[in-house]
């Protein structure tokens, strides 16, 4: 038998109320390791489906579209007297009356313990053997079809891993075709999978909306990467971190063409002409620099070679592979930790014999199967080794080679530990020593690598300023001289006033 409008309402509050206590009972609960983190994950994100369902059918409740529960609610208002109130009910109950005894089976069933078995289940996740349980990601796939592409090249395995997200090389000839797209095409859908199922709870409808309406404003002022006029190659070379043009010749010769390009400069030239003439900009603007640096027609290979070749396609396809980029390099932002792990993965695999990857595979295989489900149970970690992905401490020989027992200090940091030398390289662009470098007033530039010590890298900043020439004393216009008005000049702009007899 149905129920009524206003129960079937009252019941879907109830059941909101409900999931919504069971998610944070979950949530407050401390996952064992990451396999039951990703689990616990999976159930919230379970719960809060239900809980969408739930609403979109209170909403449908609410909205009445065929005044059912107008209806029930007049039906209780326009009753005259108590009397007919009573004689309501009980004509409802004669009806549940009627209803059980022809049907003798129905019986009552409670969503209370369905809904705590939620608490209980294990999702079935779904991962390649090549993922490891979401530690690793398996493109292979995506990597055979791009070096058998026109637009890709031949490379390894874990080069391609690691210039996963770099479009820019690819030319907008390539870009138009339909191969192209169809491997965006892939790749979004890969990475969405992979990111729903290794982080539930990330809302990537809302991700991707929020990206769709900047991209759009972009697009508009053509700002886009790789596809309006106005490259953002200029904004990824600061020369205010570049003291000399030796530091410059190190980007390459690539870079410093779009530098140049990007500026409307020539950008023909040796790795040295380049450099030079861009650190020009450094001290000189742009507007005033000598017209012969300029070239004639300011577009980047790309472009005229799109022109040239009449590859020209259709704005609403650009705008629509221009986006599925956009949406690519967002998702590579979130996974980033995943493609690091990948990469070294990728890179440790090269070095091993079939032998030991199987060896490696079984190991990982039987600390799975004996995880203790004890929350409370306490590890046995003798010497102190860092915790893995999995909550456990990482074999010896890894620690080992790593170097993870080696302390390195940085005074820049605030007397920070790293413990390892790779950790130590890495620290250097990290955020903390980039503010330590910005709160001494010195530029975080290649100079100052390896330079742990506030006194060691003041004393080099002078030296570098010395060398410039920017700490020198120049009296014709640091020397100030006064007049009988009380006006200052310095000493040049004085001495000229002085000859003219101004003063």
């Amino acid at each position: 038998m149905a129920s009524t409008v206003l129960e079937a309402t009252r019941a879907a509050h109830e059941d909101l109320e409900r999931l919504e206590r069971l998610a944070v009972r979950e949530l407050q609960r401390d996952p064992a390791n990451a396999r039951d983190r990703l689990f616990q994950s999976h159930r919230v994100r379970h719960m809060l489906d239900l809980v969408v369902s739930t609403s979109d059918k209170l909403v449908e409740i609410y909205e009445d579209n065929d005044n059912a529960r107008k209806d029930e609610i007049n039906t209780h208002l326009t009753a005259p007297t108590q009397s007919l109130l009573f004689s309501k009910y009980y004509e409802r109950l004669k009806e549940i009356r009627d209803y059980h005894r022809r049907n003798p089976s129905a019986r009552f069933v409670s969503t209370t313990d369905d809904y705590e078995e939620l608490l209980k289940e294990e999702p079935v996740i779904e991962f390649t053997g090549e993922e490891a349980f979401g530690r690793y990601l398996d493109l292979h796939e995506l990597y055979n079809e791009f070096i058998n592409s026109k637009f890709g090249a031949p490379m390894e395995y874990s080069a391609y891993v690691g210039s996963f997200s770099q479009m820019e090389k690819i030319s907008q000839s390539h870009k138009a075709t339909r191969q192209y797209r169809e491997y965006l095409e892939h790749i979004l859908e890969y990475l969405t999978s992979f990111l729903y199922r290794t982080e539930p709870l990330q809302d990537i409808e809302k991700i991707f909306a929020k990206l769709e309406s900047e991209f759009e404003e972009r697009w508009a002022n053509e700002e886009v990467p790789g596809w309006g006029n106005k490259s953002t190659e200029e904004s990824e070379i600061d020369l205010d971190y570049y003291s000399t043009v030796e530091e410059l010749v190190e980007l390459g010769p690539e870079k410093l063409k779009h530098a140049l390009a990007a500026r409307g400069l020539k950008s023909g030239g040796t790795v040295q002409q380049r450099a030079e003439r861009l650190f020009l900009l450094k001290h000189t603007p742009l507007e005033q620099l000598d017209r012969k640096h300029f070239a004639k027609v300011p577009r980047t290979k790309d472009v005229s070679d799109a022109s040239s070749n009449g590859n020209h396609f259709k704005d609403d396809l650009k705008k629509e592979i221009a986006l599925m980029e956009v949406k690519m390099r967002r998702l590579c932002e979130l996974l980033d930790e995943v493609f690091v792990r990948t990469k070294e993965n990728a890179e440790k695999k090269l070095t091993l014999t079939y032998e030991e990857m199987e060896a490696e595979r079984e190991e990982e295989e039987v600390q799975a199967d004996t995880e203790s489900d004890d929350d409370e149970q306490q590890i046995y970690n003798p010497l102190k080794l860092p915790m893995g992905w999995d909550g456990k401490p990482i074999p010896y020989w890894l620690y080992k080679l790593h170097g993870l027992g080696q302390e390195f200090k940085c005074e820049i940091c605030g007397n920070h530990s790293y413990w390892g030398r790779r950790a130590y390289e890495r620290h250097f662009k990290e955020w903390r020593h980039q503010h330590g470098m910005r709160c001494l007033g010195i530029p975080n530039t290649k100079n100052f690598n390896e330079i742990t010590s506030i006194e060691e890298a003041r004393g080099l900043w002078e030296k570098i300023q010395a060398r410039q020439g920017l700490n020198k004393w120049r009296p014709d216009l640091e020397e100030e001289y006064e007049d009988q008005e009380g006006n200052i000049y310095n000493k040049k702009t004085y001495t000229d006033l002085q000859r003219q007899g101004l003063i």
